[in-house]
């Protein structure tokens, strides 16, 4: 990028946990919670951050006030989560912002270098690579940083479409970075992939 783009954090926290039994969003980690790392770590790279919600909204507010991060409802979280995608991105866009750091809430924050890394490859990319997502050993993970371009193609597909595919047609304006970081393609949704997490086990 020619200019040095103004960041928003933002973490999609809609989902029902329902293969996990219990609020995703609030499992333990690392002396507080998964959300709450994961607003920390973008927190400090980034001049905001969003939290897209939804049932579980007002479960939520009070984690995500207490963080100085801001909490956005998808009304209808069971269109799925390009739609919390969709709704976040353009939030950024709405805020002033024209890059996005984009990631799950259960997916366990990565180390901070880490986004920092991602950071600087973004910046340091030539003008046509709109998005840069790290890989560990070769698996594509998150967080995404996601520029104008990327926000744009993610807000012009249909509701019924999905990230992967965004990112598919748009392969060539994606720098995929290889980093030394197994929490950027770690996720949580049963009770037994928390568990490996927790003693270090990587997941299969």
């Amino acid at each position: 990028m020619a200019l040095s783009p103004s960041y928003c954090g933002v973490i999609l926290a809609a989902g029902a946990s329902s293969r996990m039994g219990r609020e995703k969003a609030l499992l333990p980690w690392r002396g507080s919670t998964f959300l709450e790392n994961g607003m920390r770590t973008l927190g400090a790279q980034t001049e905001m951050v969003l939290v897209v919600a939804g049932a579980n909204a007002e479960g939520l507010r009070p984690i995500v006030d207490a963080a100085g991060a801001f909490l956005i409802v998808n009304r209808q979280p069971e269109r799925g989560q390009f739609s919390s995608l969709q709704i976040g991105v353009q939030e950024v866009l709405n805020r002033g912002r024209d890059a996005a750091i984009l990631t799950l809430v259960d997916r366990p924050a990565p180390r901070p270098e880490t986004v920092q890394l991602l950071k600087s490859s973004f910046l340091d990319a030539p003008s046509d690579i709109w998005a840069v997502v790290p890989q560990f050993e070769g698996r594509h993970g998150h967080p995404l940083v996601a520029g104008r371009e990327m926000i744009t193609a993610f807000l012009r597909e249909p509701q019924d479409s999905n990230a992967r595919a965004v990112e598919h047609a748009n392969q060539k304006h994606i720098r995929y970075l290889e980093v030394d970081d197994p929490l950027v393609v770690w996720n949580v949704d049963t009770p037994e992939e928390y568990e490996r997490i927790l003693t270090g086990c990587p997941q299969p």
